[in-house]
């Protein structure tokens, strides 16, 4: 592998003087867009993200010390700790449409840990798809037998992670680590071989086991006494509709990602509206992370019935009080008539 050098590249909005008045009022728009963007993400999508998350682990948590020991559950909890990471690194974004400044070697430590919850995300996930699919298709296979032994699958995810974000973090680049530059999380100054390497295994292969997984759901035949499609599908509701989220929105990012590769490799910044083009998919990015959570917490079973169970006792509570509070008002009324 050759190594680049990416001294050239820069921001569009970082570049001045601006050829052209023209120029000058798309940077402004670009700005307010992505701001106004930043702002709504922050405001709604965070919380609700970072509350629906600390949720569902204490749910989880309080499952397992109970002994109700699912392989989803924790398949699901190893996915809500890397929804939650990334919602904690999308924190960056509060600085736009300015970028932070980092050295290369910050940055490429703050991307490393990144893309280990997004690779981390994906996988555990395609993973949690396959263990319905045996669900539904029992086999005797050593596939199937391994899937039953969930902490082992989560160690090989991890262990796979771990190697693609720290190949990342390598072709972020090996040179100028003590220069300082405007940080993304996806750094603009790395190799095009950075963000090939995303769109193929961040992307492209989970993609493919995902259609796979669906097309063998939807087209093969289940075995009797297996349960209808859907019924199977109402009774994992949360899987289903996250795996739409991730496809729409992945799909936008990585478009994105796989461009910028394009224009690096013909030496073009590109345009304010690439730039533009590209905060808006990080940002997509991030409310799919708050969304697959929001998911989880209202269709998952085990958390939708522990949030019923709440609101029940939160009207019982409310209920009782009412009642005491009309005894006492009675009772006042019955001792001031006397």
């Amino acid at each position: 592998m050759t190594s680049h050098n990416m001294t050239w590249i820069s921001y569009p909005s970082k570049t001045q003087p601006f050829p052209s008045q023209e120029e000058i009022e798309a940077v402004i728009a670009s700005q307010n867009i992505i701001s106004r963007l930043m702002h709504c993400y922050i405001a709604f999508f965070v919380p609700t993200g970072l509350i629906a998350g600390i949720c569902i682990l204490i749910i989880f948590i309080k499952n397992y010390l109970q002994k109700k020991r699912e392989s989803l559950d924790l398949l699901l909890l190893h996915f809500t700790i890397s929804n939650i990471i990334m919602i904690i690194f999308s924190f960056t974004v509060i600085t736009r449409p300015d970028y932070l400044l980092a050295t290369h070697l910050a940055c490429s430590v703050l991307s490393f840990f990144f893309n280990f919850g997004y690779f981390n995300s994906q996988y555990v996930f395609i993973l949690t798809l396959l263990i319905l699919l045996l669900e539904r298709f029992p086999s005797q296979s050593a596939l199937c037998k391994a899937t039953q032994r969930p902490i082992l699958c989560v160690g090989f995810v991890l262990s796979s992670t771990f190697c693609l974000a720290l190949t990342e973090a390598v072709l972020v680049g090996t040179d100028n680590y003590e220069l300082q530059a405007h940080c993304q999380l996806d750094p603009l100054f790395a190799w095009p071989e950075y963000e090939i390497v995303k769109f193929t295994f961040g992307f492209g292969i989970p993609s493919l086991l995902q259609i796979l997984c669906f097309a063998v759901l939807f087209a093969k035949e289940a075995p009797a006494g297996a349960p209808a499609l859907q019924q199977h599908i109402r009774t994992y509701p949360a899987v289903y509709a996250i795996s739409v989220t991730i496809s729409i929105c992945r799909l936008f990012y990585n478009i994105m990602i796989l461009f910028r590769a394009t224009l690096k490799l013909q030496r073009s910044i590109g345009t304010t509206k690439n730039e533009l083009a590209m905060n808006i998919a990080e940002i997509v990015l991030f409310c799919e992370s708050c969304a697959s959570l929001l998911f989880i917490l209202c269709f998952h079973k085990p958390c939708k019935d522990e949030i019923v169970k709440v609101i029940q006792k939160c009207r019982r509570r409310t209920s009782a009080n009412n009642h005491l509070e009309i005894a006492e008002t009675t009772t006042t009324h019955q001792n001031g008539s006397q």
